[in-house]
């Protein structure tokens, strides 16, 4: 592996950590307070999962768009990197109109095109690199519950 492939990997895991980190920090002004209040479903994940298990996707996240990135020449990538980065802006949007604002109908109405945006994004990048796509399905609707 070359040193610029693993700057872009760097660079990648970077910017999805600082994108967890902005989140969370959002999120740590209310998950003690106002999300407490919430009516939550009895099978909502305590709390003190939610920083582990987000920490993996957004790793996950990361490999998965440097392996698309890598492969950057095959037609349809520049498509998917396009898509990975407005499913992040997304994801972090959901942050903070959720816990930030406390917009929970915003948010609701953010979280189904983020939704959207994931699956896309995970059928684009299938078209590049069969792996990425796959670290890619823990991420998908489906498989865990929307942090909330």
């Amino acid at each position: 592996m070359r040193k610029s492939d693993l700057a872009a990997l760097a660079g990648f895991v970077a910017l999805c950590l600082a994108v967890a980190a902005v989140g969370g920090a959002v999120t740590a002004r209310s998950v003690r307070t106002w999300h407490v209040e919430l009516a939550k479903p009895p099978f909502t994940p305590p709390d003190w999962l939610f920083g582990p298990v987000w920490t993996v996707l957004y790793l996950l996240m990361a490999f998965a768009v440097w392996r698309v990135w890598s492969r950057r020449a095959v037609p349809g990538a520049a498509l998917a990197l396009g898509a990975w980065g407005v499913q992040l802006a997304l994801n972090l949007c959901w942050s903070v109109l959720f816990f930030g604002a406390r917009m929970i109908g915003a948010a609701l109405a953010e979280i189904t095109v983020l939704l959207a945006a994931i699956v896309i994004m995970a059928a684009l990048f299938r078209r590049i690199d069969r792996l990425a796509a796959a670290l890619l399905i823990p991420y998908e609707p489906g498989w865990h519950s929307p942090r909330c």
